[in-house]
This record gives structure tokens, C-alpha cells and sequence, in this order.
């Protein structure tokens, strides 16, 4: 066995198809057939079910993907070592976070962290959903509920908090909000209610609100609703100082805690410069919230 072939038998299995590999890889869909073919028969079983959907994993496949993931670690570990990654961070590294955290937080995070290595890469992908990252789709991961499955590590980052806002605009031209039962009539902004892909971020129901008139499955598209007068919406307090004429209302009825948590693949415990950054990153995070946060 070959560890190239292992190593094209992991991408068929993150993206479940030969052409998604062969893209990935930077070859022919051809080449990987014929050297997951090989795999099958240097193994005498087969790893994958194919089907018109894509490539599925047998059972033999998937007990594969464990152990083949290990090997890639192990030489992804390697190499930073003979790289010298001990003394500085270098390479590419991916982080799926919740656009809120993406947006807000993030960016000047790793802009610091880059500047301080300048030999590292780092790719932030802002979506509002769960990343596999058995998958390698990025990794490491920032999510707003610890996972309770899969083969993981999860440390809490920071706690945040969330309050009611609007607009100085929107607050000067509509009637005021000084009790819960004032928000009636009032728009309000918030999560698309069957897009909300996590409990955590139900923050209307908490409020009480009834109607979502102004509905985003992105954070940052209901903040700016709530920066340029569109309505009511909770927000996070770590944004609020990149819109000086949001205000803050009903502090003392509305107050959300959260809570952001670093995840990664178990397997990355024995990456040295994995480690490295999720120190700097996780630094970074409560640093800036807590800079953040008193500012608004």
C-alpha cells in the first residue's frame, strides 16, 4: 500500500465523488479511479459503494478513513517539523466561524496573527452552518454550540453578549421603547425562522418578539438592517463599535449570553503549529470581545 494512494482515497471520501478529488488533487478524474482501483485490490475489499449520488464509503471504507487520516497527520507533522514551523508559523490554515464571529472578530485577529507570522496563510470561511472537519473542509472550526459527536476536541473560547438595538434614525422616527410591551409595532429584524441552524440562536424567541419582518440567515446582513434604520434587531455588543449610531435599548429586560467554542479533529492534538495558532486564535478571541464589548 502507498501512501499516495491513501492520500487520493481520503479526498474521494471528503468529497464523495472521483471529479470533486481529481479538482482537489489537481489531477485527472481518470488517474484517481485507477489508483482507488489499485487501493481495492492491494486491500482485496472494496471501500467504496458507488452509485449515481456519489461515492459512498463501505464499512471497510470507513474504518480506512480513521486510520488514513492518522497517517496524514502524522506526515502533515512531519513536515512543519523539517519546516522549521517550531520557529515560526507558516502554511495555510482554514477556520469555519458564524459570519457574526467572521466578520467582527476574526479579521483584525488574524491580520495581528499574520503580521506576526509572515509566513503563514489564513483562510476564513464565513458561513452560518456546522463544518465537517473529518472532512478537512477547514481546520479548525468556531461554533456557538459544543458538538456532542465525532471524533473532536472542543475548548470554550469566551462568553459574548446580546442586546436589543436600532438605529439613532430609526429610534428618533419611531415611537419610543421603554417596556417589552413597547416592540409591538415596531420592525424587527432577525433570523429567517426555518433557516435557524442552531438553538443557540433563536434570540427573538428570548425576546419575545412575534414577527421577524426583516428576515437574514447572515448576522451581518440584519445588522446592517439594524445600522441603516430598518428596524429593531438583537445584536452582538462586539459590533456595535463599527456602527457608532447603534444604540443599545431595553438593557435591563433583553441581555443574552453566548458562548463561542474552538473545535478541531482529535487527531490535530500532535500538530505543533495547529496548536500554536488555536493559542493565539483562542488569546485573540477574548481579547478583542472583551475590548470590544466595553466599547459599546
Amino acid at each position: 500500500m502507498k501512501w499516495d494512494d491513501l492520500r487520493i482515497f481520503l479526498s474521494v471520501a471528503r468529497s464523495e465523488s472521483i471529479s470533486g478529488a481529481g479538482k482537489s488533487l489537481r489531477i485527472d478524474a481518470a488517474t484517481v479511479g485507477r489508483r482507488i482501483a489499485r487501493l481495492e485490490r492491494d486491500l482485496e475489499t472494496p471501500l467504496f459503494a458507488k452509485s449515481p449520488q456519489g461515492y459512498a464509503l463501505t464499512d471497510a471504507g470507513q474504518r480506512l478513513v480513521d486510520h488514513a487520516a492518522q497517517a496524514e497527520q502524522s506526515v502533515g507533522a512531519a513536515v512543519a517539523d523539517l519546516r522549521g514551523a517550531a520557529q515560526g508559523l507558516s502554511g495555510v490554515i482554514r477556520i469555519g466561524a458564524p459570519d457574526g464571529c467572521a466578520n467582527y472578530l476574526l479579521p483584525q485577529i488574524c491580520a495581528q496573527i499574520c503580521a506576526d507570522h509572515p509566513g503563514l496563510d489564513v483562510q476564513i470561511v464565513a458561513l452560518p452552518r456546522v463544518f465537517n472537519l473529518s472532512k478537512r473542509e477547514a481546520d479548525m472550526a468556531i461554533t456557538v454550540s459544543p458538538p456532542t459527536a465525532g471524533r473532536l476536541t472542543v475548548q470554550k473560547l469566551s462568553d459574548y453578549h446580546l442586546h436589543l438595538a436600532g438605529s439613532e434614525t430609526y429610534l428618533a422616527a419611531h415611537p419610543k421603547v421603554e417596556e417589552l410591551k413597547d416592540i409591538k409595532g415596531h420592525r424587527m429584524i432577525g433570523y429567517i425562522p426555518d433557516m435557524i441552524f442552531d438553538k443557540e440562536l433563536d434570540y427573538l424567541a428570548e425576546a419575545g418578539a412575534e414577527r421577524v419582518t426583516l428576515g437574514s440567515n447572515s448576522v451581518s446582513v440584519q445588522f446592517n438592517w439594524v445600522r441603516t434604520g430598518g428596524g429593531l434587531g438583537i445584536v452582538h455588543d462586539f459590533a456595535i463599535p463599527s456602527a457608532p449610531h447603534v444604540r443599545k435599548i431595553l438593557t435591563d429586560h433583553i441581555s443574552l449570553t453566548r458562548s463561542f467554542y474552538l473545535v478541531r479533529h482529535i487527531d490535530d492534538r500532535r500538530v505543533t503549529r495547529l496548536n500554536t495558532f488555536a493559542d493565539l486564535l483562542s488569546q485573540g478571541v477574548r481579547r478583542e470581545i472583551a475590548h470590544l464589548e466595553a466599547q459599546s
